[in-house]
């Protein structure tokens, strides 16, 4: 058999064996919502009116950043996504596909909420803050007002404790 049949017939068959595995991570199909399994620890904002908690899932690599809450059409309200960047620097999201109106809350590397932006679903328009930072926290929109949740705030959870305790 020649050399290249052989390396689509493996290629097809990494392709087919990985497919279940990368299914139950929550990889989507094309035009589908990502789904990331909940984390175990609340994420916890302490806030002047007391202390919003909000169960989440972590996207902490290209693939899961890249691909966020596109597609998802309804999120509970005290649920958001945490993304997790290597380090700190300036940051943009845009919300092409994104049909969920969402607040972006950015978060410095000391865990501090350095600002809190609206995001209009379907928008390709850039959402930065415009300082470098280290997380960003999803949530429905008017959610972080609901909560209280402004510039300053601490917010807590084991991925942003690692990083803003060892400063």
């Amino acid at each position: 058999m020649p050399r290249n049949v052989w390396i689509a017939a493996l290629f097809l068959l990494f392709a087919f064996s990985a497919a279940p595995a990368l299914a139950q991570e929550g990889w989507p199909q094309p035009g589908q919502p990502m789904i990331l399994p909940v984390d175990p620890a609340p994420l916890t904002v302490a806030t002047a009116s007391g202390e919003a908690r909000f169960s989440i899932e972590i996207a902490d690599d290209d693939p899961k950043r890249s691909a966020g809450l596109m597609f998802r059409e309804e999120m509970d309200e005290d649920h958001g996504m945490l993304f997790v960047f290597g380090e700190t620097r300036p940051v943009s999201f845009w919300m092409k596909n994104t049909p969920l109106p969402l607040d972006l809350v950015f978060i410095g590397e000391d865990g501090r909420v350095r600002a809190v932006l609206p995001g209009e679903p379907q928008s390709i328009a850039s959402i930065s803050p415009g300082v470098p930072v280290r997380f960003v926290l999803e949530l429905n929109a008017g959610r972080a007002q609901k909560a209280g949740i402004s510039e300053g705030d601490r917010i807590r959870h084991p991925r942003i404790d690692q990083i803003a305790d060892s400063g």
